[in-house]
């Protein structure tokens, strides 16, 4: 089994172009499923062995997400075992996926991200790289692994646009706001060169070095506080506030799609829920007979 794994992995990286919290996720998924199957061959592996395996989670109490989760490393596992005829029949498509209950993303209001991205100070480089990072995650939507690996070449002070590495490794052009293009305009100019051993990187750390995903995470947990904001948000919601404010403002779900940079329609669909439910309640407020 782990040698299998080890080519599916190998797969994701190289050939999908995978991000690394993609495959250590999927690591994780399947060395759980190895550590279930124990001594047993990969091709006696059929729909029951999957369904005991899915048993044993809600034994263990595992919440209907992380089973599902699991449960779809496992199915894109076992397809690519079945293609690469490693196996003669693929045992999973008889596993139906656990219905999940519909859960909308948290979104700030205007008001709330205007006082998340003031929050940091900006007499100093890293007070005014904080705030250059939420004014991008805000303006332009980007996950935080895409925020991280922007480098200085991938911003367009002239054109207001940034050349964004999505998942995959699709590329795809990213209009910014003008505060934001400042804001790191000011926060490039004021790095110590002498300290920067990433030179490409638009997003350092004290070190000098790239800023990873976890280091961004923190980031916003402090100013969270700061600005002493009491929803459980992540760096993630400002990327649902960025799409939500913009439907919220007349933008069509293609062009927020486009700006979100995924693949299906039904992805951004999430969105227009969201906006509903804003029009309904303050339909509810408003309206005298409502």
């Amino acid at each position: 089994m782990r040698r299998f794994i080890e080519k599916f992995i190998n797969y994701l990286r190289v050939e999908k172009g995978s991000s690394s919290h993609t495959v250590k996720n999927y690591s994780l998924d399947l060395e759980a499923f190895a550590i279930f199957l124990g001594d047993k061959d990969i091709s006696s592996v059929d729909h029951l062995a999957l369904r005991k395996f899915l048993a044993e989670m809600r034994s263990k109490n595992y919440a209907k997400r992380t089973i599902a989760r699991k449960l779809a490393s496992l199915r894109t596992f076992f397809k690519f075992m079945y293609r690469e005829g490693h196996i003669k029949t693929n045992p999973i498509t008889a596993v139906s996926t656990p219905k999940l209950d519909k859960r909308l993303p948290v979104v700030l209001d205007e008001g709330k991200v205007e006082r998340l991205v003031q929050a940091p100070r900006i007499d100093d480089p890293a007070g005014l790289r904080d705030r250059a990072i939420l004014e991008t995650l805000y303006s332009t939507g980007v996950r935080v692994s895409e925020l991280v690996g922007l480098d200085t070449g991938d911003v367009d002070f002239i054109s207001g646009v940034i050349k964004v590495l999505g998942k995959g490794s699709k590329q795809r052009i990213s209009p910014i706001g003008d505060m934001a293009l400042g804001t790191i305009r000011k926060y490039i100019e004021s790095k110590n060169e002498k300290k920067v051993r990433d030179k490409g990187a638009v997003f350092l750390n004290k070190s000098g070095r790239r800023l990873t995903d976890r280091s961004v995470r923190r980031i916003v947990d402090k100013y969270i506080k700061v600005a002493s904001i009491n929803e459980h948000i992540s760096p993630h919601s400002l990327r649902h506030s960025f799409a939500t404010h913009l439907l919220d403002r007349g933008a069509d779900l293609r062009s927020v799609q486009e700006l979100l940079g995924h693949m299906n329609l039904s992805t951004t669909q999430i969105y227009t829920h969201i906006t509903m439910e804003r029009l309904r309640e303050a339909y509810d407020k408003a309206h005298p007979r409502a």
